[in-house]
């Protein structure tokens, strides 16, 4: 199959091939980008007024596949994934049974051949069954395809144990992704403790119980000089702890989220389970400094966490909901809005937090537009406005904070590895050729 991208806005991290080009796409590749292309092509997209970019990856969301299929599956989080621009993602293993051996990395891979329409690459446990007690089988989850390694949802308290999984993850070439969290301090914590939790009567989980964990992973980091990336970042002083870090050379990496920049613990007000999230969403002073994280790249990344959940465990009093926003469908048009066309972020440094850093991270070969590369395209619209409609989800998730809110930005087409996925914000069916 064969697609001609005509008049779009090309944008690559690197910044080699930006402007005004032509793509052309033949088995799967990039065999040409440039200005003027004639080839004939199967398919011929204007990409007129819009803008190119390298499919997006996300390096940190929940497909609940295996066990937790009521939530997610590969099928619906693939598709969701390919509505939201996204062509790779690195799926977390808190499943059912955990992701901490070869045969459960083996089933998400081949599941995901068949079954999803994106690239799926997994993430396996730090430690047997997420425990916190004994390391998994790293070596084995190495081989079967596993691109790196984490506990994600629960911390991994021990930081001897911490150590040691590092030191064996380096050997691997694999990265330890740390869910920082210090559940001593968490206690029965359900928001940011702070003033909001206690107008509305809430336990509240302190920032510290974030902090003093970044703080142990920059110093085991710092010790061993070996990367460590720290997930998911919420406060102000862990942006600076880690920005700190940085300037002394420490190989530490880190993410941040859309709904950590874009909303605050004002969002719990009316006790709204669906801005429930782990870490908790934080202060209106934490929500700048995360900003101010992603323009002087202290953080380097842009995950969504997508984690979709059932209405069921929502619909329930606070304290007992579920943690987790649907994330895949809003992540660009909240990037758009907070990011891009406030000017924190340039379209070229985006794309290096979208594409090249998590690609770079998981250390698989994606993220760029150049001659030979894997055709993973995402193309948008920066000046459309688009209303959030929960209903319209294709993930099973309906659970969002942003339900009704109106962003600027849309994912028009997304292309993974040449085959059209979404072409006019509508999904490809089977029987058109996907």
């Amino acid at each position: 199959m064969s697609i001609l991208i005509k008049n779009g806005y090309v944008i690559n991290g690197n910044g080699v091939n930006n402007g005004i080009k032509d793509i052309f796409i033949d088995n799967g590749l990039i065999a040409e980008i440039n200005e003027d292309l004639h080839m004939k092509a199967d398919t011929v997209i204007d990409a007129t007024g819009l803008h190119v970019f390298p499919g997006f990856v996300d390096a940190h969301c929940h497909l609940r596949d295996p066990g937790f299929e009521y939530k997610e599956d590969i099928k619906s989080g693939t598709r969701s994934a390919a509505q939201g621009g996204f062509t790779s993602v690195a799926c977390m293993p808190n499943t059912d049974p955990v992701a901490d051996n070869k045969a459960v990395i083996s089933y998400i891979i081949n599941k995901a051949k068949h079954e999803g329409v994106v690239n799926v690459f997994p993430i396996g446990a730090v430690t047997k069954n997420q425990k916190g007690e004994f390391l998994a089988d790293i070596g084995e989850m190495k081989q079967a395809g596993a691109v790196a390694l984490s506990d994600d949802g629960r911390p991994v308290l021990s930081a001897s144990l911490m150590r040691k999984a590092v030191q064996y993850a380096s050997a691997f070439d694999l990265t330890v992704i740390s869910h920082c969290e210090d559940l001593s301090l968490v206690e029965h914590g359900s928001m940011n403790e702070g003033y909001m939790s206690t107008v509305l009567g809430l336990p509240g989980i302190p920032h510290e119980a974030e902090e003093v964990m970044v703080a142990r992973e920059i110093l085991l980091s710092e010790g061993l000089n070996i990367p460590i990336h720290i997930a998911h970042v919420s406060t102000k002083t862990s942006v600076a702890l880690i920005r700190d870090a940085k300037r002394r050379g420490v190989k530490i990496t880190c993410e941040t989220c859309p709904h950590y920049f874009s909303l605050t613990d004002e969002a719990v007000t009316g006790y709204d389970t669906n801005a429930k999230v782990n870490p908790p969403l934080r202060t209106e002073e934490d929500r700048i400094a995360i900003i101010q994280g992603l323009a002087d790249d202290t953080i380097d990344i842009i995950a969504t966490d997508h984690a979709p959940h059932h209405q069921d465990e929502k619909n329930v009093e606070f304290n007992l909901a579920a943690n987790g926003i649907s994330g895949f469908e809003t992540a660009f048009g909240l990037c758009s809005t907070y990011l891009l066309k406030p000017g924190v972020l340039t379209l070229e440094r985006f794309v290096d937090k979208i594409a090249v850093n998590p690609s770079r991270l998981l250390k698989i070969k994606r993220g760029t537009l150049k001659r030979g590369d894997a055709a993973d395209v995402t193309i948008c619209d920066l000046e459309r406005p688009v209303q959030v409609d929960v209903k319209k989800f294709y993930s099973k998730g309906k659970n969002s904070p942003y339900d009704g809110k109106s962003l600027i930005g849309t994912v028009e087409y997304t292309i993974v590895s040449g085959k059209p996925i979404v072409m006019k914000q509508e999904p490809v069916t089977p029987e058109e050729g996907v």
